[in-house]
């Protein structure tokens, strides 16, 4: 990255830390929601599923991580929306700044308040008897999954906002990318599912997200059965995060460079 792109795409990641900082609303909802559903699901249902409660909150904290860091897809979304339906983007085009800077800072600004917001749902988690069974590293390893995802999926969540350009509608789309977590194996195995809603699962990216922290951190080993990420869900997590990133990297910036054409 040269010197002058670090520092455009540092400006931007100010200024949407700044707006956060000013209206933390969307953040404060977002980052809290994981907390309410690992409550939730963890204490509600927990108990009516095969697995022991205490047994099905260990595995759910893994699958709230990995929908946390889909997440992205809501927030660029949401962000880029704001942006392109209010003439800031239009603005910024008009200055002489290197067209990767914007949406890379706003990109960066999403993973930084991220890893602030995981910090709460690690320990409420722990609280609630997820543990770490196989270390440091391996949990290091799982952080290093969530975020790479988080990146990926805020530049799909970017493209598509630069594409709507409106916030009605982008909020509408946000809501309903709350399905994804529930077509994967966050919330339960994909292993009592039949037919053609097991395929769709496991070839879900959350599922393999979900299944590399639960391998990483020693809470469950992938079922050798499934379909390929799922089977293998470090390497398909880090297949993913870069297939997202080859393809929506290059078209984020060029709608932006667009503008309003």
């Amino acid at each position: 990255m040269s010197t002058a792109l670090a520092y455009e795409s540092g400006a931007v990641l100010a200024r949407h830390l700044q707006r956060i900082r000013h209206a933390p609303g969307v953040v404060i909802l977002t980052q809290s929601m994981p907390i309410n559903m690992l409550l939730f699901f963890g204490y509600v249902f927990g108990s009516a599923l095969a697995m022991p409660g205490g047994e099905y909150r260990a595995y759910l904290v893994p699958g709230l991580l990995a929908a946390t860091a889909a997440g992205g897809l809501m927030t660029g979304m949401f962000q880029a929306s704001q942006d392109a339906q209010r003439g800031v983007m239009d603005r910024f085009l008009t200055l002489p700044m290197h067209r990767l800077a914007v949406p890379l800072g706003q990109t960066l600004a999403d993973l930084l308040t991220t890893v602030v917001g995981l910090v709460p749902l690690l320990l409420v988690g722990l609280a609630v008897g997820w543990r770490i069974e196989d270390g440091g590293a391996g949990a290091l390893g799982a952080v290093g999954l969530l975020l790479a995802f988080r990146f990926a999926t805020t530049w799909v969540g970017t493209y598509v906002g630069l594409l709507v350009r409106n916030e009605e509608i982008a909020g509408q789309l946000g809501a309903a990318t709350f399905v994804l977590p529930l077509l994967s194996s966050a919330y339960i195995p994909t292993e009592g599912l039949s037919g053609w809603l097991r395929t769709v699962a496991e070839w879900n990216p959350i599922t393999a997200l979900a299944g590399a922290v639960r391998e990483l951190c020693g809470n469950a080993a992938p079922a050798a059965d499934a379909a390929w990420p799922a089977a293998h869900p470090v390497a398909g997590s880090l297949l993913w995060s870069a297939v997202l990133l080859a393809v929506f990297v290059p078209l984020a910036v060029r709608r932006y460079a667009r503008g309003d054409a």
